[in-house]
């Protein structure tokens, strides 16, 4: 087989892998599984999604609160961490306990020290462990689509944002969970909250909302 040959086999059956995953994931309304936590924190996966593009399209500012929702083995809690710096907080939640420690070995690494402000958090998006109006900002990174109900989840937010705090959702296509940017934008519309921004293309979007004025 020729290079291009090769090339266009291993692309379909990334294809066809994808598919499948998407499928299996759809029937079973299940989380991705700790077994990928590498792939999520690989070279391929930062230069196809830099986090330092998704940290500057979800709005995280300097001396934020903020929850990283569904934050998996932590491919984007550490830019966010650095970016809030020492008068800012993260909190990171994944439902499963597994991820959470793949990214406590992480924060362990000597390249990390400089990291104090990250709070490992596992809990349901359906009961936040945080206080009511506590968050200046929720970041959610291809994750927002595995919560069966969203609607509930969306409540949650809400809750636990402070008046005008941002929802960030961001999507990648290679995520077996991906919806169309309208589908995100007409799901936190539906829950209240107030569009702000589309920043990106159908590859790669994030899309934010401000908590609306009335919850």
């Amino acid at each position: 087989m020729t290079p291009l040959q090769i090339i266009l086999v291993a692309l379909a059956a990334i294809a066809i892998l994808l598919v499948i995953v998407r499928v299996y994931l759809k029937l079973n309304s299940r989380p991705a599984p700790p077994i990928i936590g590498p792939f999520l924190n690989s070279p391929l996966r930062r230069v196809v999604q830099p986090s330092a593009r998704v940290i500057e399209r979800s709005g995280i500012k300097p001396g934020m609160t903020m929850l990283d929702l569904g934050c998996g083995s932590g491919a984007f809690t550490f830019a966010a961490a650095r970016l809030v710096g020492e008068r800012g907080k993260v909190y990171a939640l994944d439902i499963q306990s597994a991820m959470l420690r793949q990214l406590e070995r992480r924060l362990a690494r000597a390249g990390n020290h400089d990291i104090k402000n990250v709070e490992l958090k596992q809990a349901s998006a359906y009961e936040l462990p945080l206080a009511d109006g506590s968050l200046d900002l929720v970041m959610s990174v291809a994750a927002f689509h595995e919560i069966p109900d969203k609607p509930r989840a969306l409540r949650e937010v809400q809750r636990v944002l402070k008046k005008d705090g941002i929802l960030a959702l961001t999507e990648l296509i290679l995520d077996p969970d991906y919806p169309l940017a309208t589908t995100t934008i007409k799901e936190s519309k539906a829950a209240g909250f107030v569009f702000e921004a589309k920043l990106g293309n159908f590859w790669d979007y994030t899309v934010r909302f401000k908590k609306p004025e009335a919850s």
